[in-house]
């Protein structure tokens, strides 16, 4: 179901009153009412898939009760081990099976021998990578004794499948969002509302920029050779909008989703556009993901702790396995070796944790310098982006030529002057806002009741004269 659906406007509201004052007698039914929604949420996409979410929910559930009742180190190390390897096992063969089977193939080529691999055409199961490492925060942190198992397997099933993140996170630690299925919630009037408005924010960005955006990138990026270099370059810049606008909009439309049933989830983009180094941008960008790995994958590799040359070592591998968890395709690992290759020269003069405030903090414009380092950030950035986009390195490298070529200097062709507006307007909203959790997020005494108002009136109006509906968002395939 589709944050940006009819069914997910009729089936939101549904859920919200029977929850509120049917269920609210007490904790057991909130939580039993959530895990059923959950489900036929996710079963609205394909109810063939809930078996494998019921199934990775019960491993690990019943691993963190076998872990509380035994000390023995080896014992230990075998139950997370089996939780690893089956979580891992089901992302691997869902996700990159047909990946690792043509590799295999292509590497008996070079050696001068051909074999037969079969591709199997294989459904991709919607979230499973972002609800395998949910399950696997919480069998961890239980393994390292940073979090107690928990003894209700209706709060740990209601957890996993949590449905305003369940399909595209943000990615939750257990440790965060598992206690508040201990508690009552009891409805409070002011989250609520920043909730909504949070949601009003993030179909904007999904539905007026994201889906406008993807109507242009995908026309140029499919006709490569009827466009001048600095058309790309636009269509390039227009992705760059696209994908934040989509994947960070469904964001904003889970987390306020979520604050509209008691719950708080963690920020996921905090303006990454507005990032003076790659290093602030990963540090505003696709937060939960980033912070993943850092806690599970970089610091159990040692961290920076050991050394220059071993902070590099680790920095790469957590980009190249970052790239990797996108997607079955060496384009993204390209892109996940490229921004490790950005952040490199930072390593080197440890300016890594130069940028940790706001740009131009306390001020309305960025100084010279600033503005310098945020245009050289983006640029890099959004460069990157154009082996995320691609469907293949060829073409990639295809697309970058023809930017580089004498059709740069040409005037941009067929450009989406409207779709421009939006953005730049989108932009000034964000820029506004930059200090805030979320661009929406508006103190009701500083702004009167007409003003916001007016506000609500003008996105909503946006949404429903220029907006793409029923675009499905682009982190479904990831």
């Amino acid at each position: 179901m589709l944050f940006n659906s009819v069914e997910f406007s009729i089936f939101l509201p549904i859920v919200f009153l029977l929850y509120w004052f049917v269920f609210n007698k007490s904790l057991k039914q909130q939580n039993i009412f959530l895990l059923a929604v959950s489900y036929f949420f996710y079963g609205w996409w394909d109810w063939r898939f809930l078996s494998l979410i019921a199934f990775s929910s019960a491993l690990d559930f019943y691993i963190g009760v076998a872990l509380s009742k035994t000390e023995r180190k080896e014992k230990r190390k075998l139950l997370v081990l089996a939780s690893l390897a089956v979580n891992l096992g089901f992302l691997g063969f869902f996700k990159y099976y047909n990946f690792f089977a043509e590799g295999f193939s292509d590497a008996f080529t070079l050696l001068g021998k051909s074999i037969e691999v079969s591709r199997l055409n294989i459904i991709l199961p919607v979230g499973i990578s972002f609800y395998t490492f949910q399950t696997l925060s919480y069998t961890l942190d239980v393994y390292n004794k940073k979090l107690k198992p928990t003894k209700s397997i209706i709060s740990f099933f209601s957890f996993v499948s949590f449905f305003p993140q369940l399909v595209a996170g943000p990615i939750e630690r257990a440790s965060n969002l598992l206690p508040q299925f201990y508690k009552k919630r009891e409805f409070k009037y002011k989250p609520a509302v920043d909730g909504l408005r949070q949601i009003l924010w993030g179909l904007l960005k999904k539905i007026v920029i994201a889906d406008n955006c993807a109507e242009y990138v995908n026309e140029v990026f499919s006709n490569i050779n009827n466009y001048p270099g600095s058309t790309l370059v636009l269509a390039a810049i227009f992705f760059a909008f696209q994908i934040y606008g989509d994947f960070s909009g469904y964001s904003d439309i889970a987390i306020g989703t979520s604050r509209l049933f008691g719950f708080t989830l963690m920020q996921n983009f905090s303006f990454p556009y507005f990032s003076r180094d790659i290093a602030e941008f990963w540090r505003r960008w696709h937060i939960s993901l980033s912070s993943w790995f850092k806690d599970y994958l970089y610091i159990p590799l040692g961290g920076s702790k050991n050394g220059l040359a071993k902070s590099i070592r680790n920095t790469f591998i957590i980009f190249i396995v970052s790239g990797f968890w996108h997607g079955a395709n060496w384009t993204f690992i390209v892109w996940g070796a490229l921004n490790a290759i950005y952040i490199l020269p930072l390593l080197l003069m440890k300016k890594n944790r130069t940028n940790l405030d706001t740009a131009a903090n306390g001020k309305i414009i960025p100084t010279l310098k600033e503005f310098i380092q945020i245009t050289f950030t983006f640029s890099i950035t959004v460069f990157a982006w154009i082996f995320f986009r691609s469907e293949s390195i060829s073409k990639a490298f295809k697309y970058i030529n023809r930017i580089f070529s004498k059709s740069f200097f040409s005037p941009p062709k067929d450009t989406p002057y409207l779709t421009l507006s939006f953005i730049l307007f989108f932009l000034i909203c964000e820029w506004i806002q930059r200090t805030k959790s979320h661009t929406l997020q508006i103190d009701d005494y500083n702004f009167p009741r007409y003003i916001r108002w007016s506000i609500y009136w003008v996105i909503i109006f946006l949404i429903v004269s220029f907006g793409g509906f029923q675009q499905k968002f682009i982190y479904f395939d990831f």
